[in-house]
């Protein structure tokens, strides 16, 4: 679908607008993603509200950026482009490290957030972030690798098979073309340093409650080997759900992409948050 490129806090960010209605929902990937990830959600939500999806600065087509964007500038970003875009009130809609992000644009959205849904959204709280910096360096290490063989696109398809098996084949090419290239894969490995750079000073000054309904959704099937750190994760994302003013806490049948796996469930619960789902 056509888009268009959104100035913002000095640079530029793409997005897309589809869907019809009165109400607006706008969505925030993860980490390494960008608004092809929520190609599954979109047509079951296309005659219920207008819809936008974006890439994050120096991500697919908002074109490369000069230097590291922390969560706090993607959260300014985030905001910006909402007020530019987005005429009134709104559900957001944030899956992984986009949780850290909407959380902090929530805290500048005011009454303009109509409802949050954090799609298998970690929590600073969780203790698998104790020791995020080392992880980091290790996924780090690994995306190096791939950051040098994602030039040959062959080598790209091997290593995408969790991808390529999630999402339509029409999607999934886009996503090879855009975000598992040399340039993407770079972006990737920033956009997880900014996660850790931003967890110490989440502890330590977490961001305020959104005052908005907000529904966490936790995955429910852990990779093997991973079943007792995946109900930490599960526990924590529960704590934070009930720790809210209007929160809700629900574990979906999914691995981590959510969006991609159950796309009607995501679909129904942003229903609910527009007050239009039962």
């Amino acid at each position: 679908m056509p888009g268009r490129r959104v100035p913002v806090n000095g640079r530029h960010i793409y997005v897309e607008e589809s869907g019809q209605g009165q109400d607006w929902v706008v969505f925030e990937a993860g980490a390494g993603c960008g608004r092809t990830f929520w190609d599954p959600v979109l047509p079951l939500l296309a005659g219920t509200a207008r819809l936008v999806a974006y890439d994050r600065a120096g991500r697919a087509l908002s074109g490369r950026i000069s230097g590291r964007l922390g969560i706090d500038d993607m959260a300014a970003d985030l905001t910006a482009m909402t007020e530019a875009v987005v005429p009134g009130e709104f559900v957001l809609v944030a899956h992984s490290m986009g949780g850290l992000v909407a959380r902090r644009a929530a805290e500048h959205l005011g009454p303009r957030l109509r409802g949050l849904l954090l799609v298998d959204a970690l929590p600073e709280t969780s203790p698998v972030y104790d020791t995020w910096d080392q992880t980091t360096k290790k996924v780090d290490r690994v995306l190096a690798v791939m950051q040098r063989l994602s030039q040959f696109a062959p080598l790209a398809w091997l290593f995408s098979g969790n991808l390529r098996r999630a999402f339509s084949a029409d999607t999934y090419k886009t996503i090879l073309a855009e975000d598992l290239t040399p340039a993407g894969t770079a972006q990737t490995r920033k956009e997880m340093r900014a996660v850790a750079a931003a967890i110490p000073r989440f502890r330590t000054q977490p961001p305020q409650p959104p005052k908005c309904p907000t529904i966490v959704l936790s995955a429910a099937h852990a990779a093997r080997g991973r079943e007792r750190q995946h109900a930490a994760i599960r526990e924590h994302q529960r704590r934070y759900a009930a720790g809210l003013p209007d929160g809700r806490h629900e574990d979906v049948a999914s691995g981590h992409l959510i969006p991609a796996e159950q796309p009607h469930l995501v679909a129904d619960r942003t229903r609910r948050l527009l007050g239009r789902g039962a």
